[in-house]
């Protein structure tokens, strides 16, 4: 018999309706003087999603002037607890990061779109008790019933209100979500939360209105995850706020201090309208659900992008979508095991990857008996399932813990010896692949951006994107978010991931280096920068010459000129130099006699030269970088250090040390025979 309820969306909408207004804020100018708290114009809308962090636009703090500096800035946040704006507080908020970050650099004209995600992170700068959203762990939305909210002055008093709708689409490239035109997006409500009316779920953040009707655009919450990387061995902000978000939803659910509504308490009755949405043997229950997060966030954040994606692999059963922003926190692996292929659903999914985060290498120790308590917890939570699925976890667990003892073992044995770094340089983990080929004769190229997964699996590669017809002066504008999303996915805490240049020989000259990636630091000085011929020698003799030059000592040989004079060298003179010599080339690697020296090189089965980019005055001598070059190369003793010693040499260059001009332009060409190219051809543009 019908109970008299409201059903599907329209509940759905009454059930989150306080949640969500309690959590919603009113945004800005930061009050001053005798400024009455809260007076002035509305610039938007944002809200809580962690406690003292309100997520918003970049466009609603970047209100009042171009001038204005958004990182730093003061804004002002009026806060409604009970969703009564009568009934509230103002606190100071520091804008903390906006993204993307060069819109400090190129921000929009006057009623112009500004470039996406258009976020930006606030931190309240006083303690204030207030509520939090729920926010997705998707990386991409279902297209479904939604609501989107802010504040709004329609009927004359500053309200914060609600409207129902329905996602229509996704675009620029994920980073968007299109709202349909059920109803009108108000001023003020830019910056407001778009919530999943099924799943009972932030997904988005209002941007834009259309100027014709209803509906707009909303912002991924996803692209937090772009927010800058920290420095190596650091808890990025992205972790640090994800990490405080679950642990306030964990807390509320344990809590017995009052009887108000949580989201997990909302979750449940949501569950009611679906035969198995949730608490079925195929999903995990909303409050196992929000405790698995929360004991996810009670231990250290994942060393790398990868680690997460791995035991994301393996619980799922296939390989994750590789087109879906890097997973940087141990909650966002959860995101990748929804609607899992196979027997077992989602719930046998996540008991794994949870299985498999308790017997990981954490980048800290974790808290005494964290781990201990996530493995309690999955194996309480398994005894509802199959039985075939306790045994498989409990062996998984097993395995699990025998091989952190042995890697735990070999790291104290290398400790023993007094080895810091690995004994052949770079890192085996993945590395970023940038490749870029002409269009025939227009100065044009087509790029590609990818993920080597490194020696452990030699030929697996992750397309992250790619792109067609770009001017090679347009090139590090183009790559600039590519190259920062395969950076998220292979930075571990320890190291920064290496970039490989995949190009023809003539492009060896390219800047890539002194590019600007992320927070404003040239690549290379962030990381190492090693090129590869595309078509390199491959074959004994250039595997043992490889090897040889690993080993060291090192020569070096100056490859396209004698005493400054420029010279093509022979291929008979090039296979007889002993098998530890570096080539050394001081020409423009796009003229002779350079370029054809590099493809003499090459053939030679040389996979580890040296050259540079034209100085600024032609008619420099090349002696200094020669000599230099010299006292590097004796004092590295070996071939597999030297990506991280000419890292080191940009660092030096990039903070003016004058011993260190003569490196400018230097480039490593290294052909490594254990991270092998794709052999695939590249695209030529359109047909």
């Amino acid at each position: 018999m019908p109970d008299g309820r409201t059903g599907g969306s329209a509940r759905a909408f009454e059930l989150l309706e306080p949640l969500v207004r309690a959590a919603t804020v009113r945004v800005h100018a930061a009050p001053g003087g005798y400024d009455s708290a809260g007076t002035g114009p509305t610039w938007g809308s944002g809200f809580f999603i962690a406690p003292g962090w309100v997520l918003t636009c970049a466009h609603v703090v970047g209100e009042g002037g171009a001038g204005v500096r958004l990182a730093g800035r003061e804004v002002g946040i009026s806060f409604f607890p009970g969703g009564d704006t009568t009934a509230g507080g103002t606190v100071a908020g520091r804008v903390e990061c906006v993204l993307p970050e060069r819109l400090e650099e190129r921000r929009p004209g006057r009623r112009a779109l500004w470039d996406l995600p258009d976020l930006a992170l606030v931190r309240v700068l006083s303690p204030v008790t207030h509520t939090c959203v729920w926010l997705t762990d998707r990386a991409r939305p279902r297209l479904d019933e939604a609501a989107y909210f802010g504040c709004t002055e329609e009927l004359g008093i500053r309200e914060i209100t609600g409207r129902t709708t329905r996602l229509r689409g996704i675009a620029g490239g994920g980073a968007a979500i299109r709202l349909g035109d059920e109803d009108e997006i108000e001023a003020g409500m830019s910056g407001g939360p778009v919530v999943d009316l099924a799943r009972g779920e932030v997904i988005g953040v209002v941007k834009a209105r259309r100027h014709t009707g209803g509906g707009g655009l909303a912002v991924s919450v996803a692209q937090l995850r772009t927010l800058p990387m920290a420095a190596t061995g650091q808890t990025g902000l992205y972790r640090r706020v994800m990490q405080a978000h679950d642990l306030y939803h964990y807390d509320r659910h344990l809590s017995d201090l009052d009887n108000r509504r949580t989201w997990t308490d909302v979750h449940d009755l949501l569950a009611d309208d679906g035969a198995d949405a949730y608490g079925g043997r195929g999903r995990l229950t909303p409050g196992e659900r929000t405790t698995l997060c929360g004991l996810l966030a009670e231990l250290p954040p994942p060393g790398s992008s990868e680690a997460v994606r791995e035991l994301a692999e393996q619980a799922r059963g296939e390989e994750p979508d590789g087109t879906l922003p890097a997973p940087l926190s141990w909650r966002d692996g959860l995101g990748l095991l929804h609607d899992p292929p196979g027997a077992g659903g989602e719930a046998a999914a996540m008991l794994r990857y949870a299985t498999g985060v308790s017997v990981a290498d954490h980048r800290e120790p974790p808290a005494p008996g964290a781990d201990e308590e996530l493995w309690d917890w999955v194996r309480a939570t398994a005894e509802r399932l199959w039985r075939p699925l306790r045994r498989e976890l409990a062996e998984r667990h097993e395995r699990g813990l025998d091989e952190r003892e042995r890697r735990r073992r070999q790291a104290a044995g290398r400790a023993a010896l007094g080895r810091t770094r690995r004994p052949d340089g770079l890192p085996a983990g993945p590395s970023v692949l940038l490749e870029a080929w002409a269009h025939g004769w227009e100065d044009v190229y087509d790029w590609r951006v990818s993920v080597l997964a490194g020696p452990a699996r030699p030929g697996r590669v992750t397309p992250v994107a790619a792109g067609v017809r770009a001017r090679l002066a347009g090139l590090p504008e183009a790559l600039r978010a590519p190259l920062a999303e395969g950076f998220r996915r292979c930075d571990t805490h320890e190291a920064a991931a290496l970039l490989e240049v995949a190009v023809a020989p003539e492009l060896f000259g390219l800047a890539v280096d002194e590019w600007a990636v992320s927070g404003g630091v040239p690549v290379g000085v962030q990381r190492p920068v090693v090129f590869r011929h595309p078509d390199a020698a491959r074959g004994p003799a250039a595997e043992a010459r490889w090897t040889r030059v690993q080993a060291g000592p090192l020569l070096d040989q100056r490859a396209d000129c004698s005493r400054g004079r420029p010279r093509s060298p022979s291929p008979a003179w090039l296979e007889g130099l002993a098998d530890t010599v570096v080539p050394v080339l001081c020409r423009d690697p796009a003229a002779e006699p350079a370029l054809g020296a590099l493809h003499s090189v090459r053939d030679a089965g040389y996979g580890v030269a040296v050259c540079r980019r034209p100085p600024a005055d032609p008619g420099a001598s090349c002696a200094p970088f020669h000599r230099g070059l010299r006292e590097e190369l004796a004092e590295a003793g070996r071939g597999a250090v030297l990506p991280q010693r000419l890292q080191a040499l940009r660092q030096r260059a990039h903070g003016a040390d004058p011993d260190a001009y003569w490196a400018a332009g230097l480039a490593l060409v290294w052909e490594d025979p254990a991270r092998a190219l794709p052999e695939d051809e590249p695209l030529q543009g359109d047909l």
